[in-house]
């Protein structure tokens, strides 16, 4: 197993565009809910226990060799506001210029045949995992942490953070993230016998009434 790929797929440095969003970040912030570094943490736990528990989820089934195309449609019903869907094609689509560059394989060029604006993040982080020779608790792991790495990074910028204490939050994480990621690949395993059920659903109301919000603003830092 390649697990030097891991470090590739969760550098900050992979071209997969999510340098321009910031997970909900900037909304939270504009809102005042996310003022300080404890804010950005509870944000951060929250922000992985439900939308990158799905992501995670999802990417594992991908990793794991669960059709894609599927797995694309289950992340549709798991994202039900339209700006949500939108930024994770969007993601989805740099990812896969990304993924094809480094790890080509017949099943990325598949799914980008057949989703041509483009797939959901998730899905497409799992299929590159896969491509890469990564297990489906790396696709996870790599998953989860996008979804926190992302808003703590963002932050740094939209509050002007001391970036050591934004990499204290994501360390102080380790345990959280751990336990998603486990939880997402056991469910992941459950995929092949129970389908796209077994995958989780866990909703996050404010997370998608914000992004909503933040797309009809004017003014913004970051694409979502």
């Amino acid at each position: 197993m390649n697990r030097a790929a891991l470090l590739v797929l969760a550098d900050g440095r992979f071209p997969a565009g999510g340098h321009a969003h910031s997970g909900g970040a900037e909304a939270a912030v504009t809102a005042g809910r996310v003022r300080d570094v404890a804010g950005l943490q509870e944000f951060c736990r929250g922000r992985l226990h439900t939308s990158g528990l799905v992501a995670a989820g999802l990417a594992a089934a991908a990793a794991a060799g669960y059709d894609p195309l599927l797995l694309d449609e289950a992340a549709d019903a798991r994202t039900p506001a339209p700006a949500l869907r939108h930024s994770a094609r969007r993601l989805g689509r740099q990812m896969m210029r990304a993924a094809r560059a480094t790890w080509p394989s017949a099943e990325l060029d598949a799914l980008a045949t057949a989703r041509p604006r483009g797939a959901h993040q998730s899905v497409v982080l799992g299929l590159t995992a896969r491509s890469a020779g990564l297990s489906q608790l790396d696709g996870a792991y790599a998953a989860a942490y996008e979804s926190v790495s992302g808003p703590a990074t963002a932050t740094v910028r939209l509050l002007r953070l001391d970036p050591f204490d934004a990499a204290g939050v994501l360390a102080r994480l380790a345990a959280d993230l751990d336990h998603i990621a486990a939880r997402a690949t056991e469910s992941a395993q459950r995929v092949l016998t129970e389908g796209v059920e077994a995958l989780p659903a866990v909703s996050a109301p404010l997370l998608d009434i914000a992004a909503e919000q933040h797309a009809a603003r004017p003014v913004r830092l970051f694409a979502s």
